[in-house]
């Protein structure tokens, strides 16, 4: 399709833009138009699209290549590459697989690869990757994310279902309509919606909040970080110490019981098990009340402002947003549990405006009014491998093939990996205790990595195959989260010797004689018009029409129209649960749930209690500060960290840490100055920030600076060299990073240059 008539155009999980080319080289990027509130991310590929951390030949690990499967795992990280054709690591890595495959079986190649590549439909890294294996046999998966992975197994348990409610939260257009009062425990950051998976075409969460505050609404911002709400929507700060939210929401809903402002009518007709809950709060199954008293010394805020939150909250039209981050502590189910209790309490759910919500502002997508679209993706096939690891559980799998793990009320075994394969994704970033995984990353007899820049991922792989970039090939974004869908020109051919990431396993496949199952005798672009037509039929059924093809990829976007109201989460379960039930055995809000009840595990009963983190034990005293690790401003997750976004963002090029001035001035440090963060599984440097926008006692750095370990501390920031890797509990086995306690001193003596972006050593 002749596309000269336009600017060449390109969908990003942080935006759209369009692509300035000279010479055959990409010179900038321009914001799109029908963006309010552009995210400046997409604008730090530019420089480093051809620069020194581009991979740019197939690349393999010297030790590995002389000794073969096996060799020297201790040395990934530090080793020197040795360049290969395409024709020697297709080879090398089909010989891999077929050895793996007889000697060991399928299961022991795991495929988890989990992390965020292109936005694109059919580039999709993951799903390009697990197609390629399934034809080869199958693969030992990953199930849930490391974003919600404690909310995604509870939920469903309460709800019955988590995914969908993601999607369906009530808008903000009807939250600016009828919300009077915005409890948002864990804050509604907006860095965090500069990204929406799939492709962003327009960024609604700034606009949406500050229309919500024009008209009235009231925000409180339950978070240790000031930061977590926008300061002109002038929101009250409730501070926490951090992982006590459950404790916190328990204590309001118990004061909703003791003073009769729960709403007994919605609890009787929409919600199961309130009396068993009841019980807990009022002290009878333990001999404590779970007063605002009993949780001021938990939560260390005073009893005189929980009482009157949860009064507040009961005398005016109330959403209770919740956080995805809140699930990332210890026993991070708990809070989104009673958080629900809490709302079901309130009995505002299904109502315009109010009742709860999961994650404004996480993403893009929360609080979005859509249509409800299903857009064809790129066919995975069916993986014949039944064994599967929670996704956070990486280090356990690797340290003790055989072992067991109980997951979702079922025990588990962990399979015997002998290959892993990462497409899309860098566990090196936001995996917990990286020091722990890079002791047992060591362990696999060969790791195969596609990637485009030299990252700590790239870097402790034996067979690097070097990948395009979404500028170096054409796609589409369809995206079902999202009202824009975009064409993705190829703007510029790949650099070097890059191939997209389907043309790697396509040849890999053909050297195993499958080329023909994995690519169905179709090309990348008839499987995008495959994939296209798919999706034009799902918008009929959906009420609205895509162009056709031609008209797509001349005009290079549309917006999809929005639906005739806004969205209201739960809606039609309120008017009539009889017909409209949720997929719980109850069909009601489980408040108790006997099924979670039933798999008896102490660490997750069968209603939300107060379970302090163990991070508590015996290291308070040791390392007094807790430390918030969360999304950063400047670029998703480890993506564009070597970019010019990032790199401003640095102090004497290190990773900014936020401290309370209190804090600062008790260990006798100073802005700017770069310090040592600590404790007993690792350390990194940090340049400081000093501010009162965090709470006392606590610090707060982005994840995604790229790890660059000496020994167990990280020179370039990477604060998951400190995090405990441990998971939430045995109901859902997520991420903890959150529950982290470390301290921080002024770095000493000579202070190590960071040398994340230098390439390794390649002969």
């Amino acid at each position: 399709m002749d596309i000269r008539n336009r600017d060449l155009i390109t969908a990003t999980h942080w935006g759209t833009y369009h692509v300035s080319v000279e010479n055959g080289r990409v010179t900038g990027m321009k914001d799109f138009a029908e963006d309010p509130d552009p995210s400046p991310i997409g604008h730090g590929i530019v420089d480093v699209l051809d620069g020194p951390t581009r991979i740019k030949a197939p690349m393999v690990r010297k030790s590995w290549l002389e000794g073969g499967p096996g060799t020297a795992g201790e040395k990934r990280g530090e080793d020197v590459f040795v360049e290969v054709t395409w024709a020697e690591a297709n080879r090398l890595v089909a010989a891999e697989l077929k050895r793996v495959k007889t000697e060991f079986g399928n299961a022991s190649i795991y495929a988890g690869s989990y992390g965020w590549a292109s936005a694109g439909r059919f580039h999709h890294a993951q799903g390009q990757l697990k197609r390629f294996l399934n034809c080869l046999g199958g693969f030992t998966s990953s199930v849930n994310t490391y974003s919600y992975a404690a909310a995604e197994v509870i939920v469903p348990h309460v709800l019955g279902s988590f995914y969908e409610l993601l999607a369906e939260c009530t808008g903000w257009d009807s939250i600016a309509e009828a919300c009077e009062l915005f409890v948002a425990f864990g804050g509604v950051p907006l860095k965090n919606g500069q990204i929406s998976q799939g492709g962003t075409g327009s960024h609604i969460q700034k606009q949406g909040l500050l229309a919500a505050h024009e008209a009235g609404v009231k925000f409180v911002n339950v978070s240790p970080l000031r930061s977590d709400l926008l300061d002109s929507v002038g929101a009250e700060w409730l501070s926490p110490r951090p992982s006590t939210d459950a404790a916190l929401m328990i204590a309001l809903s118990q004061v909703l019981l003791s003073e009769g402002l729960h709403d007994r009518a919605f609890l009787d007709r929409y919600t199961v098990g309130f009396d068993r809950y009841a019980a807990y709060l009022a002290g009878e199954e333990d001999g404590v009340a779970k007063t605002p008293e009993w949780a001021s010394e938990i939560c260390e805020l005073p009893a005189d402002e929980i009482r009157a939150l949860a009064r507040r909250m009961a005398s005016q039209r109330t959403m209770i947003s919740i956080s995805w981050s809140l699930t990332r502590q210890d026993h991070g189910e708990q809070p989104y549990w009673a958080a629900i209790n809490l709302a079901a309490m309130l009995g505002q759910i299904g109502l315009p405006g109010t009742g709860i919500g999961f994650g404004y502002s996480a993403t893009n997508k929360v609080g979005q009014s859509l249509r409800k679209m299903h857009f064809a993706s790129f066919p995975q096939g069916k993986n014949s491998v039944r064994k599967f690891i929670p996704v956070a559980r990486v280090s356990e799998m690797l340290e003790n093939p055989g072992g067991s793990f109980r997951y979702n009320g079922k025990d588990h075994t962990y399979p015997d990996v002998r290959l892993v394969w990462w497409a899309g994704g860098n566990p090196f970033h936001h995996h917990q205790d990286l020091n722990r995984l890079r002791k047992a990353w060591a362990r696999p007899e060969t790791v195969i990595v596609n990637e485009w820049c030299w990252n700590s991922l790239a870097r402790h792989a034996d067979i690097v195959l070097p990948c395009s970039t979404t500028l170096e090939r054409s796609d589409l974004a369809l995206n079902p989260r999202d009202a824009y869908q975009v064409v993705m020109d190829k703007a510029i051919e790949p650099i070097g010797q890059a191939k997209s990431d389907h043309d790697i396993f396509r040849g890999i496949a053909a050297e195993l004689g499958l080329e023909d199952a994995f690519t169905e005798g179709r090309s990348p672009e008839e499987w995008q018009k495959w994939m296209y037509e798919i999706s034009r039929q799902s918008a009929s059924r959906s009420a609205f029409e895509l162009p056709d093809w031609d008209t797509m990829q001349q005009k290079g976007w549309m917006k999809v129209p929005p639906p005739e109201k806004p969205a209201v989460l739960f809606d039609a379960f309120r008017d009539d649960p009889d017909a409209n039930p949720l997929k719980t055995p109850s069909g009601k809000i489980e408040i108790y749930s006997e099924t979670v009840a039933g798999f008896g595990d102490a660490d997750c009963p069968g209603h939300p209690v107060w379970l302090e983190p163990g991070e508590w034990l015996g290291n308070v005293g040791s390392y007094p500060l807790h430390m918030i690790s969360n999304q950063p401003r400047t670029k998703l997750h480890s993506q564009l960290d070597h970019g010019s976004v990032s790199r401003a963002d640095r102090i004497d090029g290190r990773e900014p840490v936020t401290m309370h001035p209190d804090d600062a001035a008790a260990r006798g440090l100073s802005e700017g100055q770069i310090v040592r963060i600590f404790n007993g599984r690792g350390a990194c440097y940090a340049g400081l920030r000093i501010s009162d926008d965090v709470r006392t006692g606590v610090i707060q750095i982005a994840t995604g600076a790229w790890y660059e370990p000496d020994g167990n501390t990280c020179r370039h920031g990477n604060p998951n060299v400190l995090t405990l890797d441990k998971g939430t509990s045995s109901m859902a086995q997520g991420p903890t990073a959150h529950s982290c306690l470390v301290d921080v001193e002024a770095a000493r003596g000579d202070i190590p240059e960071s040398r994340a972006y230098d390439p390794p050593i390649i002969e």
